[in-house]
């Protein structure tokens, strides 16, 4: 007997070539599991010409094309959209596609638009890019200006950045003054929440407009996914962001996704294990002789410390260290490569922790501190063993 999952196409014969693209197969209907199933598609099947021309990808009422969404994209962009306490959501390729996206969404030749000092450095670099090549100016303010940033606000002025804390040195800015001043003279706020990943930070409740995350830190969590987000709540911001997204292809695979989306359920508890160890290792640092400063915003000298008190929940596994003034660049990076649980590289949220020296003095313009800088991000390896190593690695700064 034929299987009642077999379609009347199963009736018509056809020849082999055409049997293996039109196949009669048709699942049963009812399957369900935990997982959000991936869906691998450029082009979407529509049932009928009428289905075609009535779905909109701007609305998101229907499927209409791969680069507008899936069923899996769909899934992960209302998830973050939930965990941010927005409305709306899309994906990008990387974060810096999703500043991208949100700059050619809002600014346009003679606007001006505001960056902290503390800026993502590919924000900054974007930045310089769009003055340079087209009309749009980029100015850069001191990260703790708080209320301060209204003098520095122009009639075009379209745009503030800010990023909390800066993810090099840490500085925490005060989000719901700026976000004032910059409503009452008629600019939008867009905040990098990639260091607290929408769980120790609502920006929204604070005034901020646009919330951009690169997902690539702790929602997936496996350092092995490039992906970005722009999350808001008004509707007229959404679809002029919507429409860049859409005229530049701003796709994401669905492998991707999947990867994300399967990171998302232990994403507070392993962001928990971060701040955890993390705060572990910065105190041990904060005691040692050999470090001049520890940039960890949960302790009470770190700039801005107020306003993490204040607005965050928690504080994930980034921190920065300023080494003291006595040791040369040399002698650090052979502090950094003698390290052997840290790998050398950049980003953050993974298991595997990490330590990159900067030059911090040639980043910021307004830097007075002295002293080499080191950026930790503390995975989930044991504390005390991260300690023990760093501990090892801190000999060679005494090495001739």
């Amino acid at each position: 007997m034929r299987s009642a999952f077999f379609s009347l196409r199963a009736m018509t014969k056809k020849s082999l070539q055409t049997a293996l693209i039109h196949s009669s197969y048709e699942a049963p209907p009812g399957f369900d599991a935990f997982p959000t199933a991936i869906h691998h598609a450029s082009t979407v099947l529509f049932k009928d010409v009428a289905a075609l021309r009535s779905g909109e990808w701007k609305e998101k009422n229907a499927y209409t094309y791969g680069l507008h969404g899936t069923p899996t994209t769909f899934t992960l962009e209302a998830r973050l959209a939930e965990i941010e306490g927005g409305e709306f959501c899309l994906l990008a390729p990387s974060g810096l596609a999703a500043i991208a996206m949100i700059d050619f969404a809002l600014l346009k030749t003679g606007d001006d638009v505001l960056l902290p000092d503390n800026v993502y450095n590919p924000n900054r670099e974007l930045g310089r890019w769009l003055q340079q090549d087209y009309g749009i100016t980029a100015r850069y303010y001191d990260p703790l200006i708080g209320a301060g940033i209204a003098a520095l606000i122009q009639p075009n002025t379209k745009l503030v950045w800010t990023e909390a804390p800066g993810s090099v040195s840490m500085e925490v800015p005060d989000l719901a003054a700026i976000c004032k001043a910059a409503h009452d003279k008629g600019a939008l706020v867009a905040l990098d929440n990639t260091w607290s990943a929408g769980l120790a930070l609502r920006g929204f409740d604070l005034g901020v407009d646009i919330i951009m995350q690169a997902l690539t830190k702790y929602q997936s969590g496996g350092s092995d996914v490039l992906m970005g987000a722009v999350i808001t709540r008004d509707r007229g911001v959404h679809e002029r962001v919507a429409t860049a997204h859409m005229r530049l292809g701003m796709g994401v695979s669905a492998d991707d996704t999947y990867l994300v989306l399967r990171g998302l359920p232990t994403m507070k508890m392993r962001f928990e294990a971060h701040d955890s160890g993390a705060r572990k290792v910065a105190a041990w640092l904060k005691a040692r002789p050999e470090i001049g400063r520890v940039l960890h915003p949960a302790f009470e000298d770190c700039p801005g410390h107020e306003n993490w008190k204040r607005d965050f929940t928690g504080a994930g596994g980034l921190f920065s260290v300023l080494f003291d003034a006595r040791y040369t660049e040399e002698q650090t990076d052979r502090f950094v490569d003698a390290l052997t649980l840290f790998g050398i590289g950049y980003s953050w949220g993974g298991a595997n922790s990490l330590a990159v020296p900067y030059r911090i003095q040639a980043m910021r313009k307004e830097w007075k501190d002295g002293g080499v800088l080191v950026r930790f991000n503390i995975g989930l390896e044991d504390p005390d063993d991260l300690i023990a190593d760093i501990e090892r690695a801190l000999a060679t700064l005494r090495a001739a």
